[in-house]
């Protein structure tokens, strides 16, 4: 191996990678800009659609490009290498894809509407997360009021709306509280032109800038009978929607955490080689034992994370069933990324030093990117307490 040469990202095997050389180039080349001036990346997501990554994962016999799971979370690690606040937006497009890719190959076409639309050039943003509401998929501050056509309109907040500025469909949920005794999770999509759906421009955050994820407003906005996919009991519930919501949204942010690390590793690596130490007489960093052991210990990090993103993936596209372990094995992978590239981050500052502070240095943008990964669910608490209600059974009433 020669001094400039490093090892490529593992990527699973198949089709020739779908993003291009010269296209993440450019996107890498405006990331900078987008989050200096807290911008979104209208030329990113345009250029991305062009390419047909939007509808990367939808079949092909629905117009899709038709990747596997494992072949477009190895997309987005590569996207997120360049662009992180890029990868983190179109994320939430790519996730109601993934869930309704999941659903259909278990036998469930309720969400089949999303891969058609999108095939068609329809943008789906994600709106569920709510502010104080740390119960996620399963409960809501938002109400869902039932209409004589069967339709509902929602009223409430929702925050962290990635690709604000884009989206065309809404993928919501409500709480349906008509019958006190038999209160109901409300799952439906909302289209973008319907009143009542109004966005604050209030995304000025520590970092992933560029995804403008900003807060979305409910003002019994309106979603036909057509586009509701799902009434389902409050609190945890074995139903296909959910399992592909937690399965696809927790494998690919893992992904974008992991290709953010990769690049931070092969930033840490050229500084290594590129910064002199004056009491080793001008000898390059590369050399010293303290630096090797971190860029080492970074590299073990992210060999660790892959292989398990790349199983994980392959098993909800074949249908395996890991019983209940199933959410405890997605939220540890969500939680093992996310920490594990906070450490690599971390450390590959440490390698790169005091430049790192500067604003407008990469290593820094990333270093602030990386935070955004503990709010997403599920988070550290939550994601432990899944793993031990797996192994040990749940609480004692």
């Amino acid at each position: 191996m020669t001094e400039s040469s490093r090892p490529a990202a593992p990527s699973p095997a198949g089709p020739p990678a779908l993003l291009d050389d010269e296209l993440l180039a450019r996107i890498r080349a405006r990331a900078a800009a987008h989050d200096a001036a807290n911008t979104f990346p209208f030329d990113d997501v345009t250029e991305l659609a062009e390419a047909g990554y939007l509808r990367a994962l939808v079949p092909t016999r629905f117009g899709g490009l038709g990747l596997t799971l494992p072949q477009l979370a190895a997309e987005q690690a590569r996207l997120a290498a360049h662009a992180p606040a890029t990868a983190l937006a179109v994320n939430m497009h790519l996730v109601w894809t993934g869930v309704a890719k999941a659903m259909h190959d278990r036998g469930d076409t309720a969400l089949d509407f999303v891969l058609t639309e999108a095939a068609a050039g329809a943008i789906f943003g994600f709106g569920v997360s709510e502010p104080g509401n740390d119960l996620v998929l399963f409960g809501s501050g938002t109400d869902a009021e039932p209409q004589p056509d069967g339709g509902y309109r929602f009223t409430g907040t929702k925050v962290f709306t990635s690709l604000s500025p884009v989206w065309t469909s809404l993928g919501t949920m409500g709480l349906d509280s008509s019958d006190p005794d038999r209160p109901l999770i409300v799952w439906a999509f909302l289209d973008r032109a319907e009143a009542g759906i109004t966005r604050s421009d209030d995304w000025d955050t520590l970092g992933m800038r560029g995804s403008q994820s900003q807060t979305t407003r409910l003002d019994a906005a309106y979603a036909p009978a057509h586009r509701v996919v799902r009434k389902l009991p409050p609190g945890p519930v074995a139903d296909p929607l959910i399992f592909g919501i937690f399965a696809t949204f927790e494998i690919l942010l893992a992904s974008v955490y992991t290709g953010l690390a990769q690049r931070a590793l092969e930033l840490g690596v050229e500084a290594a080689k590129r910064r002199r130490s004056a009491k080793n007489d001008g000898r390059s960093l590369s050399q010293d034992p303290d630096i090797r052991r971190r860029i080492a210990k970074a590299a073990m990090l992210l060999d660790a994370l892959y292989p398990q993103i790349d199983t994980l993936s392959r098993d909800v596209d074949a249908v395996i069933d890991h019983g209940p372990f199933w959410f405890a094995r997605l939220s540890g992978l969500k939680h093992r990324a996310v920490e594990s590239a906070k450490e690599v981050v971390d450390l590959m500052v440490r390698v790169n030093g005091g430049a790192s502070y500067f604003t407008g240095d990469e290593l820094g943008r990333l270093y602030r990117d990386v935070l955004a990964g503990l709010f997403h669910p599920s988070n550290a608490d939550s994601a432990h307490a899944t793993v031990a209600a797996a192994w040990l059974g749940p609480l004692d009433e």
